[in-house]
């Protein structure tokens, strides 16, 4: 007899499992590419809790104190780390200790990050950069994690200098708002807390942190001991932003006949970032027309645009045209004809922006405090618009022009009644500078004044309002034979300058003299 055994039940096994274990497998991988993908691509899916910094390598292009300018207090602040990090046994022979952190606050576009860029070029000690925004991530715990890695990267390689840009992202208070804050995100300062100087401390670690909102930041991260200094990265003076212009216009090919003191002075409350871009826009300008050099127009120009915008098309000659020139003009002759106002630099008709004409003047930046009468006279020259629209055409004319206008007059005299005392109410300040940060906590705090004192801060506002309105109507219909002259001009010529305009002025009526500070560079 033949026996035949057929084996076909152990096969049916192995590709029954197979069957069974193939779909977990590819789910499994699914799984895996998804959370490959939303931890940035390229990176490890169980390192997702490793710390995103970045070491600086001193290959790279390096940025040093001599490509700084316009902040001198910070960088004398931060040459003094580069001491403590290059000669420490010069400051522990006195006892002095080096200081844990510092922190640099300053408005957007004042070279905080480029401080930072600074120390790294100058030290030579190792440095690590993050942002305050790669310690979030939408896992429980990861942020904390990579707090704790970042700072075992740091002890390995002490001395050594980390920077957290932006810090305001993971350093805000902590239960602030309605329901509390993130629990998340709580978790990850309450890590940087503890690493900064908690009970193991952190010794060669300095940590330089930058951040332009340093009023929501948390208390505790703000102590001696975590940041031991704060640097102010203000916007720069007419001197720091001569230094500033001097740096940007290195690699530029500039005309001879263009004076950086004049742009330093054309420009007050730009910061070191505004600049850059405002002789990038010249570059850019002067390669447009075809030019070997950047000239002082394409300077004027790319001030022009950088403030107000681009330039449009220029008016027809029409009705319309004619009510701006005057509305312009009103502008323009008010703040001239105004002891304390600011000196008028140009009356143009071209639109930029949203503009459809613009009056410039120029600021004494180097006051520092505001007197009553100046911010009269800014009202008044606010006001200066709707005047000769009233004056020149009448009630039923007047326009949408001065919207912007009321606005920032409105503003104004509000400032002058509620912060800066300036009323009948009398010297009481009654209400904050800065607006309400987390949501929900103007509800949870009570009103700072009665509704009888709102009633007379509204009637307050509107009586300085009114006043500056009727300075501005009286100078309008005293001088209505210059104020035609000028708007018969602007409308021929589309733009005048202030020189111009004051002589102009001057053959008419008497031109009180402004207090203008020429400091000396």
């Amino acid at each position: 007899a033949i026996e035949i055994e057929v084996d076909q039940q152990q096969e049916s096994v192995w590709i029954s499992l197979l069957f069974s274990i193939l779909p977990l497998l590819l789910l499994f991988g699914l799984f895996l590419f998804f959370l490959n993908a939303m931890q940035g691509g390229g990176s490890r899916v169980m390192q997702f809790g490793k710390a995103k910094a970045k070491q600086w390598n001193k290959d790279q292009p390096t940025v040093t104190f001599d490509d700084v300018a316009g902040c001198d207090e910070a960088v004398e602040e931060l040459h003094e780390i580069k001491e403590f990090l290059q000669n420490p046994a010069k400051f522990q022979a006195i006892g002095a200790k080096i200081p844990k952190g510092v922190l640099l606050v300053g408005p957007p576009g004042t070279g905080k990050t480029l401080l930072a860029r600074a120390v790294a070029g100058e030290a030579g000690a190792p440095f690590f950069s993050i942002s305050g925004s790669d310690f979030v991530e939408m896992f429980v715990g990861v942020g904390a994690s990579r707090v704790r890695d970042l700072f075992e990267q740091a002890k390995q390689n002490s001395p050594c200098i980390i920077f957290i840009d932006e810090i305001d992202a993971v350093g805000r208070q902590r239960g602030a708002g309605i329901g509390g804050g993130n629990d998340e995100r709580e978790q990850t300062l309450n890590q940087l807390l503890t690493e900064m100087d908690g009970f193991e401390g952190n010794t060669g670690i300095i940590i330089i942190a930058a951040t332009n909102r340093p009023d929501v930041l948390d208390s505790a991260l703000l102590r001696p001991g975590r940041f031991d200094r704060q640097a102010i990265v203000d916007a720069p003076d007419i001197k720091g932003r001569l230094k500033i212009l001097e740096v940007h216009a290195r690699n530029k090919k500039i005309d001879s006949s263009v004076s950086l003191e004049t742009i330093a002075r054309r420009t007050p409350g730009f910061s070191g970032a505004d600049l850059a871009n405002l002789l990038n826009e010249a570059a850019i300008l002067t390669a447009r027309r075809r030019k070997e050099c950047v000239t002082m127009l394409e300077i004027d120009d790319a001030v022009d645009r950088v403030i107000a915008g681009m330039e449009g098309t220029p008016l027809v000659d029409s009705k319309s045209k004619r009510l701006i020139a005057y509305h312009e003009v009103g502008h323009a002759i008010v703040g001239t004809l105004i002891k304390d106002h600011d000196p008028v630099q140009k009356v143009t008709l071209i639109p930029r922006g949203q503009a459809q004409g613009l009056t410039w003047f120029t600021p004494n930046e180097e006051q520092g405090l505001t007197t009553r009468s100046q911010l009269m006279a800014r009202i008044a020259g606010a006001m200066g618009g709707r005047a000769a629209e009233e004056e020149v055409f009448g009630h039923a004319e007047v326009t949408t022009g001065a919207g912007g206008d009321l606005q920032q007059v409105t503003g104004m005299a509000r400032q002058m009644v509620t912060r800066f005392g300036m009323s009948d109410l009398g010297p009481l300040s009654l209400e904050e500078q800065s607006g309400e940060v987390f949501l929900g906590s103007s509800l949870m705090t009570r009103s700072e004044y009665s509704e009888e004192i709102a009633t007379k801060i509204d009637r307050e506002v509107r009586i300085l309002a009114e006043k500056g309105h009727e300075m501005a109507r009286q100078i309008i219909r005293d001088h209505r034979i210059v104020i035609d002259r000028l708007v018969d001009l602007l409308i021929e010529k589309e733009t005048i300058d202030g020189e111009e305009f004051r002589q102009i002025v001057a053959e008419y009526a008497t031109i009180p003299e402004k207090e203008q500070f020429v400091p000396q560079l």
